[in-house]
């Protein structure tokens, strides 16, 4: 996992979310259609807790320390580790959440193996990220060495990280996208859509 512009900028990319309110306000919308309205989940990656607190995400799993410590501080109960050996019983959450951290993943393949085992029978996996597919994501993709964020992120397509999702036991899917322009210039929220390819925030929600 790389952590090092996190931990070194973590309050930086905190006020991101607060400078670029309607962004944040259609993410936060796409992700709350797709999670589960109930049960016990987890969000892994859960930076400084932005989307944990919002949704009402109990628990999180995060690496860089410094992020740890802002999510803690909006009552998300936190723990260090990483998404490829998730410290979680077998079938013991009814869902898991990524937000914008499986281009920062060692290995996507194995954290949705990792998130598979960790699912209860009924349980769903919900993946937000930056669909390279789209024209904003693939802007994203060219100029990501011009940022101290996305510099080492591995950028996928909707249809690569649902190839992932079916080889890890994956069954059902279901995908809503927004952001269709440049997030620093909204006046208002981007609409919630159905489906991939137009939206540079895409969310997957897998069914196990």
């Amino acid at each position: 996992m790389k952590t090092a512009p996190y931990n070194l900028h973590a309050v930086d990319y905190d006020e991101w979310f607060s400078k670029n309110r309607f962004a944040y306000e259609s993410e936060l919308e796409a992700v709350r259609r797709m999670l589960p309205k109930n049960g016990l989940g987890a969000e892994i990656g859960v930076g400084t807790g932005r989307f944990a607190s919002a949704l009402g995400v109990p628990f999180g799993l995060e690496p860089s320390g410094p992020m740890r410590e802002i999510a803690r501080k909006r009552g998300v109960a936190v723990a260090g580790g990483k998404a490829e050996e998730l410290p979680f019983l077998d079938e013991s959450l009814d869902y898991v959440l990524m937000v914008t951290v499986i281009c920062f993943f060692d290995d996507v393949r194995k954290a949705f193996r990792e998130a598979f085992r960790a699912l209860k029978p009924s349980g769903s996996l919900v993946v937000a990220f930056i669909d390279r597919a789209t024209p904003l994501g693939a802007k994203y993709d060219e100029r990501k060495k011009e940022t101290v964020y996305y510099a080492d992120a591995v950028f996928h397509t909707a249809e690569e990280v649902r190839g992932y999702l079916e080889e890890a036991g994956f069954r059902s899917f279901s995908f809503r996208q927004t952001i269709f322009g440049n997030p620093t210039e909204m006046k208002e929220p981007d609409p919630v859509l159905e489906g991939h390819g137009e939206g540079c925030f895409a969310v997957i929600r897998a069914d196990k």
